[in-house]
This record gives C-alpha cells, sequence and structure tokens, in this order.
C-alpha cells in the first residue's frame, strides 16, 4: 500500500475545529494523513471550504465534501474507500486532539498494528479504557466487513463496538498514556451546540442503544467476529 495511516474526522457545524486539529498534529509532530467529511448542506459549508482552500497545499490534510450520511454512514462511505489505499485507519470526532507525548500518538498506532489485524485506542480522558471513542484499526478489518461501524448505528455506541470487535478478536490494545483528549461537554470542556443537541437527544440515545443491543445480542456482532476471527487465523 502507498499510504500507512489515515484519519477519518467527520465533521459538520464546527469549522473552528480545524486549525485547531492541524495545530494538534503539528504540536504533537503527527505524520498521519488526516481527511475532513464535510456535509454539502452543512451551514458552515463556506468556512470549511475556506480552510480547505488555506490547507491545500499540505500534504497531509484533506476535505471531501458530500451528501449527509451523519456520523456512521460518512465514516463507513470513506474507510471503505480508504482501505484499498492504507495499511491503518483510524477515526476520530471533531472535538478529539491528539495531545504531545514521548512518543507521538501516530507512531504508538503503527507501532501497536504493525503485527496483524487489531485494534488500538488511547486514554480521552473521559470514558477512559471503557469506550474507545477515538480509535484505529488495521484497514483489512473495514476491507473484510465492508463497514468501519455497523450501519444501523447513525452516531452513538460505535465506541462500545469497536472494543467489542478488539476483545472478540483478542486483538485489541488501550494506551493509557496515549492521550487523544475528547472536548465533550460532558467533562465541561465544550458548550453545547447544535451538534451535540443533536447526537445526544432522548430519541438518539433511545435509537443508537437499541440498535447496539440488537447487534450485540441477537447475531450481528457474533456473525462479524466470525469473519475478524477468520482474518487473525490467516494473518498468522
Amino acid at each position: 500500500m502507498a499510504d500507512d495511516l489515515l484519519v477519518i474526522i467527520p465533521t459538520r457545524g464546527r469549522p473552528q475545529a480545524v486549525p485547531e486539529i492541524v495545530q494538534a498534529w503539528d504540536d504533537t509532530g503527527a505524520t498521519a494523513d488526516l481527511l475532513f467529511a464535510v456535509d454539502t448542506d452543512d451551514p458552515e459549508l463556506a468556512a470549511y471550504k475556506k480552510h480547505a482552500a488555506t490547507y491545500k497545499g499540505d500534504g497531509r490534510v484533506r476535505f471531501t465534501f458530500g451528501k449527509r450520511r451523519r456520523l456512521v454512514g460518512t465514516l463507513n462511505q470513506q474507510a471503505v474507500k480508504a482501505a484499498k489505499q492504507y495499511r491503518f485507519l483510524a477515526f476520530m470526532g471533531d472535538d478529539h486532539r491528539p495531545r504531545p507525548a514521548a512518543m507521538a500518538w501516530d507512531a504508538r498506532i503503527r507501532e501497536c498494528l504493525s503485527g496483524g489485524p487489531g485494534i488500538v485506542y488511547g486514554n480521552d480522558l473521559l470514558q477512559g479504557e471503557k469506550m474507545a471513542t477515538a480509535v484505529a484499526m488495521t484497514s483489512d478489518i473495514v476491507a473484510t466487513l465492508d463497514y468501519m461501524a455497523p450501519p444501523t448505528l447513525v452516531h452513538l455506541c460505535v465506541d462500545l463496538v469497536w472494543v467489542d470487535w478488539g476483545r472478540g478478536m483478542q486483538r485489541i490494545t488501550y494506551l493509557d498514556d496515549m492521550v487523544i483528549e475528547h472536548l465533550h461537554p460532558a467533562n465541561g470542556k465544550a458548550d453545547v451546540d447544535a451538534g451535540y443537541e443533536e447526537c445526544n437527544s432522548s430519541e438518539r440515545v433511545a435509537s443508537d442503544s437499541a440498535a447496539y443491543y440488537d447487534y450485540r445480542d441477537n447475531g450481528g456482532l457474533e456473525a462479524d467476529l466470525v469473519k475478524l476471527r477468520k482474518l487473525v487465523e490467516e494473518a498468522a
């Protein structure tokens, strides 16, 4: 493969996050490619396009503009395409920020995933080991399942699925000292905006929670784990 690590960031309504994230790349010495996935109906579309022009000369940073598919739909669309080119794929929200450490976070990801199919995540200073709110995985997982997150989900509970996959494969690493901070209203690090209101509404919580439990308990997870365990066996 020509490239090794791509971080996909579906973003909406938060163009101010773009320079902050690029600065976090600079501050941490990250060399991973960065893809901002933007909706063409975003009210802040003009600001995102201005950022795209600003960073056009930065070989690490790319933008894609497309129909709104919500977080999981956008992530899956971009991940499936990128799995053909990249060895490793990662997801971060537009409210995640990698933090400096002795060894760059993206170098840690490459090191952890270089031994074969697997999943790695760090400390978001909110959920810690419980949830992979930002995650990286080998691209063969996406190619095998044809998605990076179950398409029955819209926004929530994907972080639980990634932990389920990794544990079910027995190929998961949690790095407590690799901080990818989650700047979220739940820990007082962000104000509630329209995006948080939408994705954390009672309707979204109920719908995605029901979809997650159905996937976990009614055969969806086990069917995916059969494929992923086979992937691990074949790579051994």
